[in-house]
């Protein structure tokens, strides 16, 4: 029993009497709802044909000059979802083979033709295109995520080499897509332990989700991820992996914000206490220091203790200016300025300590300026604040420190790196916290000061470091 809706068939002969043959025994399909035209020359189906004028054609194999496996090997690269049922006088294997192979959905004999056959075969042509039809329909779904996805997809072997990638994925890792092919995902993963945990997880034939990973893209930009596979395990050899790769550094750099945000927030009220009740008595101490200086009998007694006051109230003062400066709502001037000339003007601020130290610098410029919006004076504070934690990290006569620029895709990067004694990884998400300092005399407000002046001009700072070899500050700007 054939579909209610009505199916439009095309006989493609050029035999009037056998087209009348085929239509009568199509007509005798009982609760079919046909409709049968003939076609009597080669052309004329061709058009029919790419126009998609019916459900379904039956095609003689002699057609004039031409043959039905000639009109296969036309329709062919139109791509179309109708079937085509070649027929012939006689059985013929190797016309039967030739049809399969140009596209034919069956092969018919006409002496062997019978309403059941027909009936039989239209059915099958039918559900057959139908089901071709609906997985055309969820491939084209399936391969639109794919290519649509804002996150990484891809697809590699055991070995993550990759087989195919989406736009995400070459956007990610800055290569094309046949760059791509030729690299695994391991030679981006940073760390040697993340490697191996993903390494355990495939030797083992695991699926895993939203493993946090740390990538290296060409353009040298470290980017964190989490990641997410699974094996296509449906008989392959090869066992396929379907990778993806969400990268959260934008996230996570918000929240690290974000909690800075939160951090100096509570700061600032005590900050405010704490300089309001020191000040009070330092006023007096001041005070007192003034009036020592009035002659008395012990002279040098008498200026040395004057000293002493002058000299803790002056640390006083300053420490708390530091303080209030900080809880102060930055007052900005944006203009354009380079970030070279920003750089060098730091350098030369701290010109003395660096020949004081023995230190080498080494920069690494581009040709042409980089201009950022920026309040020039501010930054400069910044950056020597940077370059003054830098010194004072390194061993007299030893130190090397490295400043370079690079533009990036979407951002302006500068690098301010040390060869000094490191920071402990401990220590590492505290550097910017008010008042942690692991210098003896530090108040441990230069770097809270530097990250805000920086969050300011919107850009982001990271520091990366490793005891005995040395620290990297890295600012980001956007371009």
């Amino acid at each position: 029993m054939l579909k209610e809706n009505l199916i439009r068939i095309a006989v493609v002969d050029d035999d009037e009497d056998d087209f009348f043959i085929i239509r009568e025994f199509i007509r005798d399909i009982e609760g079919a709802n046909l409709e049968v035209d003939w076609i009597n020359n080669y052309q004329a189906a061709i058009e029919k044909i790419k126009a998609g004028a019916y459900h379904v054609y039956f095609v003689d194999y002699r057609l004039g000059n031409e043959t039905g496996l000639d009109l296969l090997q036309e329709a062919a690269p139109m791509q179309l979802d109708q079937p085509i049922i070649l027929l012939t006088g006689k059985g013929n294997k190797a016309i039967d083979i030739q049809a399969m192979q140009r596209g034919a959905t069956d092969y018919l004999v006409k002496s062997d033709l019978t309403t059941e056959k027909l009936e039989r075969c239209i059915r099958y042509a039918l559900d057959r295109i139908a089901s071709r039809t609906e997985l055309k329909e969820r491939e084209t779904k399936y391969r639109n995520l794919f290519k649509g996805s804002k996150d990484a997809v891809f697809i590699s072997d055991r070995n993550l080499l990759f087989t195919e990638c989406n736009e995400a994925t070459t956007a990610l890792i800055g290569l094309s897509n046949e760059e791509l092919l030729n690299h695994t995902l391991f030679e981006f993963i940073i760390k040697a332990a993340e490697k191996e945990r993903v390494n355990q997880f495939l030797e083992e034939e695991k699926d895993f989700s939203d493993l946090e990973i740390e990538l290296s893209n060409h353009d040298g930009e470290t980017r964190l991820c989490l990641m997410s596979c699974s094996f296509q395990r449906n008989g392959h050899p090869q066992h396929l992996i379907h990778g993806l790769i969400h990268d959260v550094t934008n996230i996570k750099k918000a929240e690290l914000a974000n909690l800075q945000a939160q951090k100096l927030a509570a700061n600032e009220r005590l900050i405010r206490i704490l300089a309001h009740e020191i000040r009070n008595p330092l006023n007096n101490i001041t005070l007192a220091g003034e009036q020592l200086q009035l002659p008395g009998d012990d002279i040098d007694k008498q200026k040395y203790l004057i000293d002493i006051v002058q000299r803790n109230s002056s640390r006083i003062n300053k420490i708390i200016t530091e303080l209030l400066d900080l809880t102060r709502p930055l007052e900005l001037k944006f203009e354009k300025h380079a970030l070279q000339e920003i750089l060098d003007e730091s350098l030369t601020l701290a010109t003395d300590r660096i020949n004081l130290q023995k230190i080498k610098v080494h920069k690494n410029y581009p040709a042409s300026p980089l201009e950022i919006e920026a309040d020039k004076s501010k930054l400069i504070i910044a950056f020597t604040n940077l370059v003054i934690n830098a010194i004072e990290a390194m061993e007299v006569d030893k130190g090397e420190l490295a400043v370079s620029i690079s533009a990036l895709p979407n951002e302006y990067s500068v690098s301010i790196r040390d060869n000094g004694k490191g920071i402990p990884e401990e220590y590492l998400p505290k550097v910017f916290e008010p008042f942690f300092t692991s210098k003896k005399n530090g108040t441990g407000l230069g770097l809270a000061a530097c990250y805000s002046i920086i969050e300011s001009h919107k850009g982001n700072i990271q520091v990366e470091s490793k005891v005995n070899t040395g620290t990297n500050f890295i600012v980001n700007f956007s371009r």
